[in-house]
C-alpha cells in the first residue's frame, strides 16, 4: 500500500511539473503584418509595460487578461517579472503622472485570441496551449 502512495504522490508531483512548465505565448492575429517574425524578453517587457508603442515599424496595442487568470500570473511572473502587487504600482505612478495607460483588460485566453485575431495591431499573450491557426506567436516562454 506504501509503494502505492509514494507511486502516486510522484504522479501528481510529475504532473503540476508538467503543468507548470506549460508557459505562455504572446501571439498576434494570423493576419497581422507582424505574424512572421518574433519578439524578445525585452521587446515583450517594453510593449507590456508602455515603454514601446511598436515593434518593426508596426503600431502595437497590448491586451491583457483577467487577474487571476494562471495565464497572465505565469506571465507576469516569468516573462515581465513584476508580482500582482508591483504591477498594480507600476501602473498607478504613470498613470497618475499622465506617463502611460495599462493594458486593455479582455478577459481570457479565447478572449484574447478573439481579440488578436481580429485586429492586426492588437498583441497579447495565452496559455501556450491555447495557440491555434487563427493566431501567430510572437514569443514563448
Amino acid at each position: 500500500m506504501k509503494m502505492y502512495k509514494t507511486l502516486f504522490s510522484a504522479l501528481i508531483l510529475s504532473g503540476v511539473t508538467m503543468v507548470s512548465q506549460a508557459g505562455v505565448a504572446v501571439v498576434v492575429g494570423a493576419s497581422s503584418p507582424l505574424a512572421g517574425s518574433t519578439m524578445s524578453e525585452d521587446d515583450v517587457n517594453k510593449i507590456f509595460l508602455g515603454k514601446a508603442k511598436d515593434h518593426n515599424g508596426v503600431q502595437v496595442v497590448p491586451v491583457d487578461q483577467n487577474e487571476g487568470a494562471a495565464a497572465r500570473d505565469d506571465f507576469y511572473t516569468n516573462v515581465i517579472k513584476k508580482s500582482e502587487a508591483q504591477l498594480k504600482s507600476y501602473w498607478s505612478r504613470l498613470i497618475f503622472t499622465g506617463k502611460g495607460q495599462a493594458p486593455q483588460v479582455v478577459g481570457s485566453d479565447a478572449d484574447v485570441k478573439g481579440m488578436v485575431a481580429s485586429n492586426p495591431n492588437l498583441v497579447g499573450y495565452i496559455s501556450e496551449g491555447a495557440v491555434d491557426g487563427s493566431v501567430k506567436v510572437l514569443y514563448k516562454q
